[in-house]
């Protein structure tokens, strides 16, 4: 999995293309939503950048990926001193991460949450520094065999759309560390792909108000959160295809050949 960095910009103005958010009606319709990320510029805005973009590796992994490793993986990203913001992502279907091959549906679900180190977790509401999310998207890279690339996949949402109505929102979104918990995307698809394609990554931008004291309201401040999501795309049954391989799954669904260290002297 490549390097985390954590790059904090000083508070200042970032121009962002502006795009209409798309309107969702209900979870049943998150899937395949295509639009750009409708970022907001604002006087007091900085960017988080938690993960650089990876690149393919040339060692034993066909592409270096953790998510494909495990089937999950959390992206953290700091948006304030003790703050946490939480990028949960899992495998939906198939489950085992090593039969996602271009031409299936692969299907995967995502959280966001918030952590305020600060207090005890247990703390109530307005002990704790509020953060809301206001819109997401998400769009791809292909590696391809052939040296192409495609943008395959995109989403883009606001995130009040996705959620009971009772949840707690206000014009700056969808309030993150409510006791109801944040965002949950239970599912969404990444359908064909290229036919030579062995890796996709997935770039999450998330447009977050972070409360810098508690129970403060003068004290937000616009952020863009960015994290990046590599995810091996193996070759389907009989299909050779430079840079994966097919092989024999293990019992947990990991790629072939991950996980294992061998020591030199």
């Amino acid at each position: 999995m490549p390097s985390r960095r954590r790059v904090r910009a000083a508070a200042a103005t970032v121009a962002l293309a502006l795009a209409l958010p798309t309107v969702l009606s209900g979870c049943s319709q998150i899937t395949d939503v295509l639009g750009a990320f409708p970022g907001q510029a604002g006087s007091n805005q900085s960017v988080v950048v938690a993960t650089p973009a990876p690149q393919a590796s040339a060692g034993t992994k066909p592409f270096d990926s953790q998510f494909t490793y495990d089937g999950s993986v959390r992206l953290t990203s700091e948006v304030a001193d003790g703050l946490e913001l939480r990028l949960d992502v899992w495998a939906v279907d198939p489950k085992r991460t090593m039969e996602w091959t271009a031409t299936n549906e692969k299907q995967l679900g995502f959280a966001v949450n918030i952590v305020d180190d600060r207090v005890d977790e247990k703390a109530v509401l307005a002990q704790k520094r509020r953060v809301y999310v206001s819109s997401i998207s998400i769009t791809s890279q292909t590696a391809q065999t052939g040296g192409q690339v495609s943008n395959p996949f995109q989403f883009s949402a606001d995130p009040r759309t996705l959620v009971p109505s009772d949840t707690l929102r206000s014009d700056r979104g969808l309030l993150l560390n409510s006791f109801q918990g944040g965002l949950l995307v239970p599912t969404t698809s990444i359908r064909q792909l290229p036919a030579d394609t062995y890796g996709i990554t997935l770039e999450f931008a998330l447009n977050v108000a972070v409360e810098g004291a508690a129970n403060t309201d003068s004290s937000f401040s616009q952020q863009t959160v960015y994290q990046y999501l590599p995810i091996a795309i193996f070759a389907d049954e009989g299909q050779s295809s430079s840079g994966t391989s097919t092989g024999t799954s293990s019992s947990t669904g990991r790629a072939p050949g991950w996980g294992t260290s061998t020591d030199q002297g």
